[in-house]
């Protein structure tokens, strides 16, 4: 099984350099299931139906989100019905949403985990302890399991790589935008790094137009963020999953998108 994971897709931009670099990825990594971290594509922060519509009739088949997914309340409702859109597992359980799906890649499950670290983000139960339950619910349901792990700072998410090692394929860093060099396979056989990156603007900061964080930095005043869009890439990684569920082998995507 072939799994490729895009990260954080940032507004319209991001979702244009995807769609763009589609070809040439599928023709590259072969992927089975296309998996993408869409919390930032609406606007540069949420999502919305009509958002995450547009990333499934490109071909992605799971979308998964982090702290910015209640941004939109029309999007609520959506969340509650979409069983291919989740969020991190260890919010509230009255919430929006779904903390993880089940789905079929050929002949066998994978299933698919969002979890929001704690530090210095806002969750209602540990990861740590989330993901625990929520691999004892997957028992006997999934063949395989791909962990989106949403958090802010590299400890918690190499801490997390090394709890889930040997119980996942893959464990997998987001939020913070910004690719980690440490893509691997830890030897329990989980995939892991610290942090896929964003599919967005790097000529901006972390997606934002530069121009206007340098004045947020400077003068420490409110801004309005408008999402950049110059020099779009594309980051990510392919995970390939052994029959056993555990991974083979993790590569990084770091691809410009087609002019």
């Amino acid at each position: 099984m072939r799994i490729l994971f895009i990260g954080d897709i940032v507004g319209r931009p991001g979702r244009a350099g995807l769609a763009a670099a589609m070809p040439e990825l599928r023709e590259r990594y072969s992927p089975d299931l296309v998996v993408a971290n869409g919390e930032n594509t609406a606007g540069g922060l949420g999502i919305t139906e009509k958002t995450a519509r547009q990333l499934f009739e490109l071909g992605v088949g799971v979308i998964t989100t982090g702290n910015h997914v209640y941004r939109h309340r029309d999007a609520y409702d959506f969340l509650d019905r979409a069983d291919r859109v989740i969020r991190p597992a260890n919010y509230r359980a009255g919430n929006p949403g779904r903390g993880h799906t089940v789905v079929p890649v050929g002949d066998r499950r994978l299933g698919v985990v969002n979890l929001s670290g704690s530090v210095q983000l806002q969750a209602a139960r540990s990861p740590f302890v989330e993901a625990d339950a929520v691999l004892h619910s997957l028992a006997g349901e999934a063949d395989a399991v791909l962990v989106d792990f949403h958090a802010e700072v590299t400890s918690e998410k190499v801490a997390m790589g090394w709890h889930l090692d040997g119980r996942v394929a893959a464990c997998l860093g987001t939020h913070t935008h910004v690719p980690t060099a440490d893509a691997r396979v830890l030897p329990g056989g989980t995939a892991f790094i610290t942090d896929v990156g964003m599919t967005g603007s790097r000529a901006g900061v972390i997606g934002v137009r530069r121009e206007q964080a340098l004045e947020a930095f400077r003068t420490q005043m409110p801004v309005k963020f408008e999402t950049a869009d110059e020099d779009v890439w594309i980051n990510g990684v392919a995970v390939t999953i052994r029959d056993d569920g555990l991974a083979e082998s993790i590569e990084q995507v770091l691809m410009a998108a087609p002019a």
